[in-house]
């Protein structure tokens, strides 16, 4: 027996959509590329960055009362170099740079502060 065919007058015959899907589909690898290079606009219009979560300001805080009482008494005791270095703790996380830590302090300006290796040079890395 002979399969009958359908005489469909003005359809297009299947294999020509076929066809012209195959040449508009992309492949996958060019798809998640183009995906990450519109994210890396989109974060870079929006200045998204990665801040700093509450435990790395609360290690800023203390490696820049370090680096402070450090550089102002040298030769101090451990009893002065403790006592010194909790206020000047409590004195940074009064100012600004250290209260908004986590909403504007980037990672990047965090892993730069913890490489500083003065206070003048910590302070420099959160402007």
């Amino acid at each position: 027996m002979r399969a009958r065919c359908l005489d469909l007058k003005g359809a297009r015959p299947v294999l020509a959509i076929v066809g012209a899907w195959q040449a508009l589909r992309v492949s996958r690898s060019s798809t998640l590329a183009a995906a990450a290079a519109g994210w890396a606009c989109i974060s870079l219009l929006c200045g998204c960055k990665p801040k700093a979560n509450q435990t790395q300001c609360d290690l800023l805080l203390d490696r820049y009362a370090r680096l402070v009482v450090a550089e102002k008494y040298p030769d101090a005791t451990d009893a002065l170099y403790g006592a010194e270095r909790e206020r000047e703790r409590s004195e940074a996380r009064g100012d600004d740079a250290f209260k908004n830590c986590t909403s504007e302090v980037s990672r990047a300006e965090f892993e730069c502060a913890m490489r500083a290796p003065s206070a003048d040079a910590l302070e420099k890395c959160l402007e």
